[in-house]
């Protein structure tokens, strides 16, 4: 479409975001991080301040399909759950793991090497999950704690909070897309950007962006392999969303939403 069927604004909005999924200069921005400056680098994760739960991780019982072609061709976004069938917990743990778990340490806590790639090992994602009709789990709102097993297939997880009439309220978060509330989990990837900007500077956000894209592709294909459907999200109430999560918007916020369960027959 030529920018003559447009009005200025939009054209020129428009053209800024597209100039923002270009590659910039990095050399000309680097000088400006805060690592180059020498100042204290982020923790890779913050602490675990309420109830952790230790959850199974046997994922070799958890994975069903092993053909990778196989799992490519059959992977489809899916948007009608049996409510009915639970996640277990080997199912959650090996979603959690291959999403955003630790495999090693480096550098003297410097890098975080996980499943999936992330631009200069700053993993700025927290994993957090509605759990509706997990096995073992009381419905609420937990948060995967990876730095408790590091280098080990083992699994922990942070209570935070329940939620009144939780169907309704999980609705409400992801705008109002009431299918998702019949999927036994709801994942939610918040962004603490600091990580990033600590090395990028300003050009942390784009990296940040291409970096979602691998968590959310890790998210889905692991769900595919152990015989689950999945559909991630765009469309969220960003306010109730970060309130429910309890995280403060600013400092860390909600930047992916994806549903996970059994297919309804």
């Amino acid at each position: 479409m030529s920018n003559e069927t447009r009005n200025e604004g939009l054209w020129e909005e428009i053209n800024t975001n597209r100039d923002f999924m270009k590659c910039p200069d990095f050399s000309k921005f680097m000088p400006n991080s805060d690592q180059s400056k020498e100042l204290p680098q982020p923790p890779l994760h913050p602490k675990a301040k309420g109830e952790v739960i230790e959850i199974s991780a046997d994922f070799e019982k958890a994975v069903t399909t092993d053909s990778y072609t196989k799992l490519l061709d059959v992977r489809r976004s899916l948007r009608t759950y049996d409510p009915d069938k639970a996640m277990t917990k080997d199912q959650l743990a090996f979603l959690l793991w291959s999403t955003q778990g630790i495999q090693e340490v480096r550098g003297g806590g410097y890098a975080a090497l996980r499943p999936v790639p992330s631009g200069g090992a700053r993993h700025p994602f927290e994993t957090y999950f509605f759990a509706r009709n997990v096995e073992g789990l009381n419905p609420g709102i937990y948060r995967y704690l990876p730095d408790e097993h590091i280098g080990e297939k083992k699994v922990s997880v942070e209570f935070i909070t329940s939620l009144s009439n939780h169907e309704e309220s999980v609705s409400e978060m992801l705008a109002d897309q009431k299918w998702a509330i019949h999927a036994p989990v709801v994942v939610y990837l918040t962004c603490i950007a600091y990580r990033a900007e600590w090395r990028y500077s300003t050009m942390a956000h784009r990296v940040i962006l291409i970096d979602l894209g691998h968590a959310g592709q890790n998210l889905m294909l692991s769900a595919e392999a152990m015989g689950l459907g999945s559909c991630c999200i765009a469309a969220y109430d960003q306010k109730l969303c970060d309130d429910a999560l309890g995280v403060d918007g600013y400092e860390e916020y909600t930047v992916y939403a994806c549903t996970v369960g059994n297919a309804k027959a």
